[in-house]
């Protein structure tokens, strides 16, 4: 008699970057100093409950001395199935590397290794293409299908990065098509990024075999968790994780939750020269309506209507669901003071978003703004759209 795997659903954010090693070391410079391997471990289990992470940046020799610390001290243990394990949450050894194409405009990927060994040895191949493997998304000089090898063949996965946005997205500035770029059967999802949804993606038919994934890009701790997957798991892990981007044997993203693409940063054309977001009548020109500047940043929606190869989106039965959801930190009223109430008394972020009814949230933070948390977790806040390296915002009733 066959026995059935129990699934489970799991949180999962597979983009978090280092800002710094135990050491002082930078990796991301524009990262956090909080953002430690450590660090984000602490924040992902303790305060946001997330049960799967991904941190980029463990390719670094500083951040690599971390892990095996945190190994050799018994604070940290390897997770069954690829992985480190921390108090319920695994966490996934991944990279973002920097890639150009000749011809073209660079573009990021991240790549995700199972256990430390085969890290510590890409991390060892990278560093004969990279002019410093210390620091986070470096250029690699070699070529895509190359770098595809090197993954694959240490049993990794390859992953392009935010791939709509202008600041070195795939689709946003290096090519119309993914398969210009690389051999798509050694793909193994997408990062949509934080200015595109599902629906968005649905006007390129190149897209419609791939598991999406809407991931954070946390630069510093509070920004975990602000987009994030959930994934039908047996446990989270490496290997459960290669399983459910492939969507087999039961295992697959089930839900993905993001910001509504108004606040996405690059969600709309922006003038670099007066600092307007460019009103969709006008995208089309070359120049701005208000100053008659050339200096437009094309935006994701834009881009996106300028690439695509359908007149409208499709969006394949095997899509899972895309929820607008606005962070917990993006609402107006909910200062640092509610929101450690807010932990105390129930925990964890995902438990505020998916566990606590009104009424509870309305006991400890007040009618008003658990009415806004709960109109915040469905998606339905009226927004501005961002732009040009700008989030979008919350707009306050009555303002």
């Amino acid at each position: 008699m066959e026995l059935t795997t129990e699934l489970k659903s799991f949180y999962c954010d597979l983009h978090v970057h280092i800002g710094r090693t135990s050491e002082g070391q930078a990796v991301k410079i524009s990262g956090s100093r909080e953002l430690t391997f450590a660090g984000i471990a602490k924040e992902a289990a303790e305060r946001k409950g997330l049960e799967m992470i991904g941190i980029i940046d463990s390719h670094s020799p500083g951040v690599l001395r971390d892990i095996q610390r945190s190994l050799e001290s018994g604070e940290m243990t390897l997770a069954e199935g690829g992985g480190i394990a921390y108090r319920g949450t695994t966490i996934i050894l991944g990279t973002e590397i920097e890639i150009r194409e000749p011809g073209r405009k660079e573009c990021h990927v991240l790549a995700y290794m199972p256990d430390v060994e085969r890290m510590t040895d890409f991390s060892a191949w990278m560093s004969r293409y990279m002019r410093n493997v210390n620091l986070s998304s470096q250029r690699l000089y070699a070529p895509a299908r190359e770098l595809q090898d090197e993954i694959y063949g240490r049993g990794g996965i390859l992953i392009p990065a935010h791939i709509f946005t202008p600041h070195k997205g795939l689709y946003g500035c290096a090519a119309e098509r993914m398969a210009d770029i690389f051999d798509l059967d050694r793909i193994a999802a997408v990062e949509l990024g934080l200015s595109a949804d599902s629906e968005m993606a649905g006007y390129l038919s190149e897209l419609d075999d791939f598991t999406f994934l809407t991931n954070s890009d946390a630069h510093s701790l509070g920004k975990l968790g602000r987009e994030y997957n959930v994934m039908a798991l047996a446990r989270p892990s490496f290997a459960e994780l290669r399983l459910a981007l492939e969507r087999k044997e039961g295992r697959k993203v089930t839900a993905n939750f993001g910001l509504n693409p108004r606040l996405g940063k690059y969600h709309r054309t922006y003038c670099g020269g007066c600092g307007s977001i460019i009103d969709e009548a006008y995208v089309t020109s070359e120049r701005c309506q208000y100053c008659g500047s050339l200096k437009l940043v094309r935006g994701v929606f834009d881009r996106i209507l300028d690439i695509a190869d359908r007149k409208t989106p499709l969006v394949p039965a095997n899509r899972p669901p895309y929820h607008y959801q606005v962070p917990l930190e993006f609402i107006p009223g909910l200062g640092k003071a509610k929101m450690n109430a807010l932990l105390q008394a129930f925990g964890t972020e995902m438990n505020i978003l998916h566990g606590c009814g009104e009424a509870e949230i309305a006991s400890v933070v007040g009618v008003d703004l658990a009415a806004m948390i709960v109109r915040a977790r469905s998606g339905i806040l009226e927004l501005s759209a961002g732009g040009g390296g700008t989030y979008g915002k919350v707009v306050q009733p009555g303002k």
